[in-house]
């Protein structure tokens, strides 16, 4: 089945007109890509050939392809009418975006044949030129409804506020929205102007609705939250399909975020939302019915784990093995140098100040210090490598910060920090990871106390003073998405304010530091007690 794309320009010129029969629709979804390009393991990480021979591998572009592909095929011989769709967030959090800029992932989509994506905040992280580089090298359309680029040059009349899709001979409406925060957690930069997402959205289905469109579905970049929102606020959507929160929904697994599709009642009908986590791991397949009157009367589906089961493309996984030569090239860089070697040993690092926590403390709050942050806190079981002394390697950073954690940056009390600091010394008998390095603080532990009663004299630094934590005082931190979805004990962290856990790789922020005070010359301070 060929499906024809015509852009929002004459979306205005559609007669209307009515469907004869029942209309089935398969909507095929991946989000929050996040560059993983080659599989992942089950800390979504790059998969190692440990873990591969014990098949402990998931996703990768050469799987998401065989298993669009298949299934598309095979419904498509059913005489179903499939679609495909990317709900943003191609771009960062490989080496392979850092090396390509996000030319690899826009070719894969391409090879791929998705019908639309929307623009996520990270396609921004190269500012403008990250989105130019998508519309330069795919044809779907790829649209956000409220982002006005009318002033970039780049950008101008290239992003479409929507798309209609002719699927089997009916029109398919797909409205977006991009998180309106995306000036704080990207680089959009000043000729980028955000408008409130629910106001755009219902401006765009009522303009679709008005050309005769019966069939609408919001492809978001605003997380399942603010989905649900949506959902219940705008008038004739059918169905969201959304990205952002990496939130995990599913029909069969009781351990999921919450159920595939999730129902919420809008102001012209329940509306089901979904989303299919993050990173490649699952792809999300959505069944929509209509009947001859455009209404929506049915929606089932779930996502799919894309395991060892699938058999990964082989063209694709070829492209993939050729694009990974520089990458080993890129370990072997030098980023920095340290005048004596940082010691990142597990012996220190889960017990006592260490050097490579202070490090790894020191970049990520300097990365975001111009936000207001004030404190940072990294898991001690997050470093898992001492540097030697002398040229520093990105290969060498990976192997200190492995995980491909991302800075999160969240808003807590004084109270709340304390409490994460009594978390972090809780186990520390047991060398547990949670043991807290930490930046813009210092505090005093007494291991001697019952768990939980450990911590004293914790200081904020403020300007160039230290000062006594406030309790009552909201303070914003900076830490890696893993401490603060509550990892590691620090379930303080997962209820915070204004959470955003979508930042650079912190592998990334910690060479850029280094470079910047590079010869490095590593420390400790004080700035954590041991009584």
């Amino acid at each position: 089945m060929r499906i024809h794309l015509l852009m929002a320009t004459a979306a205005l010129a559609l007669c209307a007109g009515s469907a004869q029969a029942e209309f089935s629709l398969h909507v095929l979804h991946i989000n929050d890509f996040h560059s993983r390009i080659e599989p992942i393991n089950k800390f979504d990480s790059t998969c190692t050939e440990k873990d591969a021979a014990e098949d402990g591998c998931f996703g990768g572009v050469a799987r998401v392809k065989a298993a669009i592909d298949g299934l598309r095929d095979t419904l498509r011989a059913e005489g179903q009418n499939v679609i495909v769709l990317d709900a943003g967030d191609q771009s960062q959090g490989s080496l392979m975006f850092t090396t390509y800029h996000g030319a690899a992932e826009a070719d894969f989509m391409a090879q791929i044949g998705f019908d639309a994506m929307a623009i996520g905040n990270h396609e921004f992280d190269n500012g403008p030129e990250g989105v130019a580089t998508f519309l330069d090298r795919v044809k779907f359309p790829i649209i956000s409804g409220n982002i006005d680029v009318s002033q970039n040059n780049m950008l101008k009349g290239r992003v479409q506020r929507y798309t209609v899709l002719d699927v089997g001979g009916e029109k398919v409406g797909i409205v977006s929205a991009l998180a309106t925060d995306t000036p704080e957690t990207a680089s959009p930069g000043p000729t980028v102007i955000f408008r409130d997402d629910i106001d755009s959205l219902k401006s765009d289905v009522a303009e679709l609705e008005a050309a005769g469109v019966t069939k609408i579905i919001a492809l978001t970049h605003v997380g399942y939250k603010r989905d649900q929102e949506i959902a219940a606020a705008v008038p004739g959507l059918d169905a969201v399909v959304g990205g952002h929160s990496h939130t995990y929904l599913s029909a069969s697994d009781p351990e999921a975020a919450g159920p595939y599709p999730t129902w919420v009642d809008g102001p012209t009908g329940k509306v089901p939302v979904v989303q299919a986590y993050a990173y490649s791991k699952y792809l999300g397949h959505l069944e929509l019915t209509f009947d001859d009157a455009g209404v929506l009367t049915a929606a089932k589906g779930d996502t799919k784990l894309l395991d060892s089961s699938i058999t990964p493309d082989p063209a694709l996984e070829a492209k993939v093995a050729e694009l990974a030569g520089p990458i080993a090239e890129l370990k072997n860089r030098v980023v920095a140098e340290t005048a004596e070697a940082i010691d990142g040993s597990r012996d220190t690092c889960r017990a006592v100040e260490c050097q490579m926590g202070n490090l790894v403390a020191e970049a990520m709050l300097d990365r975001v210090a111009a936000q207001g942050a004030q404190i940072a806190i990294a898991n001690g079981g997050g470093l898992r490598a001492s540097i030697d002394a002398g040229p520093v390697t990105m290969g060498e950073v990976l192997t200190v910060l492995p995980f491909q954690n991302t800075l999160s940056t969240f808003t807590v009390t004084g109270a709340t920090v304390i409490a994460a600091l009594e978390n972090g010394v809780s186990q520390i008998e047991e060398g547990a990871g949670r043991f807290a390095q930490v930046a813009g603080l210092k505090y005093t532990f007494d291991p001697a106390q019952p768990a939980g009663s450990r911590v004293s004299d914790v200081m904020v630094k403020d300007g160039e003073a230290w000062v006594a934590i406030d309790p009552a005082k909201e303070y914003l931190a900076v830490s890696n998405n893993y401490v603060r979805g509550g990892g590691d004990g620090y379930k303080m962290f997962v209820d915070a304010k204004d959470a955003y856990d979508f930042g650079p790789d912190l592998a990334d922020v910690t060479a850029e530091y280094l470079a910047k005070n590079a010869p490095y010359a590593p420390f400790t301070d004080g700035r954590i007690t041991r009584k």
